[in-house]
């Protein structure tokens, strides 16, 4: 038997196209299949589907093509982003499952035809002793071209914000989107728009590199390194309109994380103003106007927790180490006495109630804003439980380079106390 197509089937942007599919792939796989590979063939339409659904949000042609001891399946939509592996950690909500589909089928890739992208996976049956390919290789042969581009231009970039922002961003959505689908026919669509936005965003604003170990990591997580004098987006005109969308569902997602009822916690106020930056850079651009740079925003407080807190501070207020904690939000919530002389105060209230933000040095904002997102949304922490030399801000405006150890305790709640010994 020669090469067939044994599937061509149109499917809706529905949440249950994605049991459809299956079904349609199952009943065109011959008998003498695997159940490895049908399971296989399954797992990963699952995942392209539902990439498709939330990221594309329009209807999906579904092709599978049968080959002596092979299948290839195809789907196609409506989106012209590429997908790309992100490297999120494993506890992040979001973002694996390109990973996921990379383990389990021979070779994927993703290229672009006439009316948007397709996305394609091949399983062998048996599989070959050496791929033909790499696996996940993503084309942009036959991207259409398009009469007129929107250039952005982006001044002034926090690029270590911007990726810790583009993972909780995505886990936000995502949160959002789910509580949303029973009742809301249009989350799909506005979903679909807010993801493109993202992705605009995250294949044109290059993220830096910092390296693993803690001592490489202080060395390069400072400004002007961690920032951008100037990048520029180039989308099509239409495309602005899915900043509005993106701006609005995130500010809809963070205002039901700060009252406490998504999984995600909320956002540093940095990371807000980011985001809100961004969307109107495109829409003030698309209009005429003229670039406006990033400028972070001093003295904000971080946004209330509605999650309860119980954590005695005692262990701290009395210690003879010189100790700091802070919560999940920023806020220095205890401060022992050596700590307090340490750095220059007299009084614990001259420290307690203020961020945490205001012992670091401003070259290293940046990265603290974008290390406690990370935390918060993933569980990220290369910083944590290692002794590292660190600048400090005292009282008077003075820097001290002091070894610092912070360590990360979970409360049962579900909060969370960051507790800093400090060694002069």
């Amino acid at each position: 038997m020669g090469t067939q197509v044994a599937v061509d089937q149109m499917l809706p942007a529905l949440p249950s196209s994605a049991g459809e599919a299956r079904r349609l792939l199952r009943d065109a796989l011959p008998g003498g299949a695997s159940e490895e590979a049908v399971d296989a063939a399954a797992l990963a339409l699952s995942e392209i589907v539902t990439n498709a659904l939330v990221h594309a949000g329009t209807p999906m042609r579904l092709r599978v093509i049968l080959a002596p001891s092979a299948v290839r399946v195809e789907l196609a939509d409506g989106s012209v982003h590429l997908p790309l592996p992100r490297d999120y950690s494993r506890a992040a909500g979001t973002g694996r499952g390109l990973h996921m589909v990379t383990e389990v089928v021979d070779q994927w890739g993703a290229h672009h035809d006439e009316d948007g992208k397709v996305v394609w996976f091949e399983i062998t049956d048996p599989p070959p002793t050496e791929p033909s390919s790499a696996p996940g290789q993503v084309s942009s042969a036959r991207r259409p071209t398009r009469p007129s581009t929107l250039r952005v231009e982006l001044t002034n970039v926090p690029l270590l914000m911007h990726a810790a922002w583009q993972e909780h961003a995505a886990g936000l959505l995502r949160e959002l989107l789910l509580t949303r689908l029973d009742e809301d026919a249009s989350a799909i669509d506005e979903h679909a728009a807010a993801s493109a936005a993202m992705s605009v965003l995250f294949e044109q604003i290059p993220e830096p590199e910092l390296g693993e170990h803690p001592e490489a990591i202080m060395a390069t997580a400072l400004e002007p390194r961690v920032s951008a004098e100037q990048v520029f987006l180039d989308l099509p005109p239409e495309a602005a309109a899915d900043f509005d969308v993106l701006d609005e569902m995130l500010q809809i997602a963070v205002r039901q994380a700060e009252l406490g009822n998504l999984l995600s916690p909320p956002t540093q106020p940095e990371i807000g103003e980011l985001r809100r930056w961004l969307c109107a850079q495109v829409r003030e651009q698309a209009a005429g106007g003229t670039p406006a740079a990033w400028r972070a925003p001093i003295g904000n407080p971080p946004p209330p927790d509605p999650r309860s807190f119980h954590w005695d501070a005692a262990s701290v207020n009395t210690s003879t180490s010189a100790l700091i904690a802070a919560d999940d939000t920023d806020q220095i919530i205890a401060a022992s006495p050596p700590a307090l002389a340490l750095l220059g105060y007299d009084q614990p209230r001259e420290l307690v109630g203020s961020r945490l933000i205001c012992i670091i040095p401003t070259r290293y904002h940046q990265a603290h804003i974008a290390g406690l997102t990370l935390h918060l949304a993933s569980g990220r922490g290369p910083l944590l439980g290692n002794r590292v030399a660190v600048p400090v801000l005292r009282a008077d405006g003075s820097e001290q380079v002091l070894d610092v150890q912070i360590d990360s305790r979970h409360l049962p709640d579900g909060r969370s106390v960051f507790v800093a010994e400090l060694f002069g």
